[in-house]
C-alpha cells in the first residue's frame, strides 16, 4: 500500500468513527475523528483511562485554532511557531470538538501537527484527531511501535503500516496551559 492508499485509508475508516493506530510527529498514538463521541468513548475504554482525564487533539494547521477554541491568544501562534519542538497548548473555551474531550474546566489541550502522515489525514478528514498514547493508562508510554504491547493492537479497528520500522525514540510533546492574558504554565517538560 502506498503512503497515500494508506492516508485514504485511514480517513476512510475514521470517517465511519473507527479507533485508528497511527504515527504521529512525536510518538505512536490511539486516534479517532475528535468530533465523534462514540469513538472517544472507545478510546477510554480500551485505555482503561477515566474519562475526567482529557486527551490531546491534533489539528493540520494553525489557522484551523480558531475553529476548535473561542479565543486564540496571540502569543499562541509565536508559541507554535518558534517552537523548536513538539508542543502541545491548553486552551480556555474548548468548542466543536466530543465534549468527552474538553476537560471539566473548558480546556482542550491542542498540538498542531508537523509530520506528513498526520496532518494529511487531518486535512482529508476535514476534523481533527484525536491523540493518545499507545498504551493502557498507568503504564509506561510505548516510543517506538515495537513497544506498542498486544492488548492495545488487538482493540483498535487498524494500524497504520507505515512508519512502524522507524525506531527512534522520541519522546511526548511538551504541554504548556496557556491563559488568555498570555501568560502559561509549563505542565510536561
Amino acid at each position: 500500500m502506498t503512503l497515500q492508499e494508506e492516508i485514504k485509508h485511514s480517513v476512510d475508516l475514521l470517517k465511519k468513527g473507527k479507533i485508528i493506530l497511527y504515527p504521529t510527529d512525536t510518538i505512536w498514538g490511539i486516534g479517532c475523528d475528535a468530533t465523534n463521541t462514540k469513538a472517544v468513548q472507545r478510546i477510554y475504554k480500551l485505555k482503561n483511562r477515566d474519562d475526567s482525564k482529557s486527551m490531546i487533539i491534533l489539528l493540520d494547521s494553525i489557522d484551523s485554532l480558531k475553529n476548535y477554541v473561542e479565543q486564540v491568544p496571540p502569543i499562541a501562534y509565536d508559541l507554535i511557531k518558534n517552537s523548536a519542538s513538539p508542543i502541545t497548548i491548553v486552551y480556555n473555551g474548548a468548542k466543536n470538538i466530543s465534549k468527552k474531550l474538553i476537560a471539566q474546566d473548558g480546556t482542550i489541550a491542542i498540538r498542531i501537527v508537523k509530520g506528513r502522515f498526520t496532518a494529511e489525514v487531518i486535512k482529508q478528514l476535514g476534523k481533527p484527531l484525536v491523540s493518545t498514547s499507545a498504551n493502557i493508562s498507568g503504564q509506561p508510554t510505548a516510543g517506538t511501535f515495537v513497544l506498542i504491547s498486544d492488548e492495545v493492537k488487538n482493540q483498535v479497528d487498524y494500524i497504520v503500516t507505515h512508519f512502524r520500522e522507524k525506531t527512534r525514540n522520541i519522546k511526548p510533546s511538551t504541554v504548556i496551559k496557556l491563559e488568555e492574558n498570555g501568560k502559561f504554565t509549563i505542565l510536561r517538560p
